[in-house]
């Protein structure tokens, strides 16, 4: 490939108001203030699992990287620890960043953010009829529907899960089950997702 093609590919995936849309999300024109120290990268106790790095994320959204950014695994891997957030000098809140840019994946149905609709749906789901989670429930639903192969190849770790008592089958329901539904019924009406 010459370098003229290369040009025109890089120019293809460069999306020049990427920026400033996430700048008019709350919360995202601070990025601008990004010194590009790396103490969020350094923060992070996943950063060795993530693609790049939360550094790296920030100067990909100021190149205008939205495919990038969006597919990446990077976004997805985030603990929500907000560690990077209390030792950022620039007071930026990469973990509320990091959520914005996880909505713009599913609302743009990325191929990464299918997984993470259908494990949250059905963790939902879940809640919403028992008042907490299930983890052999929701993780057979989410194989299923997401990797019915991959379910199978599984089911090893499940059965010992099982059997060292880590993986319950069932679980009892809250008290005020009604009470709980009601709030997330609120939630989803503001707008959760």
């Amino acid at each position: 490939m010459d370098s003229g093609q290369q040009t025109v590919l890089y120019e293809q995936s460069m999306d020049p108001g990427f920026l400033d849309e996430v700048y008019r999300i709350h919360g995202g024109e601070k990025i601008k203030d990004c010194i590009q120290c790396g103490t969020c990268s350094g923060s992070c106790p996943v950063s060795w699992a993530m693609e790049e790095t939360p550094r790296q994320i920030f100067a990909m959204i100021r190149a205008g990287m939205r495919d990038r950014i969006l597919e990446s695994l990077t976004i997805w891997t985030c603990a929500s620890c907000y560690q990077c957030v209390q030792r950022c000098p620039q007071e930026i809140k990469i973990t509320d960043i990091m959520y914005m840019l996880k909505r713009m994946a599913i609302r743009e149905n990325r191929r990464r953010s299918k997984h993470a609709r259908a494990l949250s749906q059905y963790f939902v789901d879940i809640v919403n009829k028992y008042g907490r989670n299930r983890e052999t429930t929701l993780m057979t639903k989410y194989m299923l529907s997401t990797d019915p192969l991959g379910a199978i190849t599984a089911a090893p770790i499940a059965i010992s899960l099982r059997m060292h008592g880590r993986l319950p089958l069932g679980g009892s329901k809250v008290r005020d089950i009604v009470g709980l539904r009601k709030i997330v019924a609120k939630a989803q009406e503001l707008g959760g997702e």
